[in-house]
């Protein structure tokens, strides 16, 4: 089992740049494939950004593709997300998950991921 903790949201105007943090305690890091999902009101969960256990493989929704960068420190048990020109659309909840993996694949489903963090808010203003 292992626990998530997500940091880094904020209010911020559109154009602007923030950087989340996923830390994780319990089992190694390393056999987990992390995922970062958002959330607005009244819309469901989607998938934002994954990594593969190795760091080395990533993907990432269109909507944010080329503005977003998910990477991770496995010294650190930690995955990141580093949003740079963020848009009003951008704003949401947004969580971090994990996968047991024992391979290289990227999932993009919710219910795929087997644990969850509670979320950080982002907010972008016009």
């Amino acid at each position: 089992q292992v626990q998530l903790v997500e940091s880094g949201g904020g209010l911020v105007q559109a154009g602007g740049s923030l950087r989340l943090s996923c830390a994780a305690s319990g089992r190694s890091f390393s056999g987990y494939q992390m995922g970062w999902f958002r959330q607005a009101p009244g819309n469901e969960r989607e998938f934002v950004a994954g990594i593969g256990r190795s760091g080395d493989g990533t993907a990432y929704a269109d909507s944010v593709k080329g503005r977003f960068t998910i990477s991770r420190d496995t010294a650190k048990n930690t995955v990141y997300l580093q949003m740079n020109n963020l848009k009003p659309e951008d704003t949401a909840v947004y969580l971090c998950a994990a996968r047991r993996s024992y391979g290289s694949l990227i999932v993009t489903t919710t219910p795929s991921y087997n644990y969850w963090g509670q979320g950080t808010q982002v907010t972008v203003s016009s």
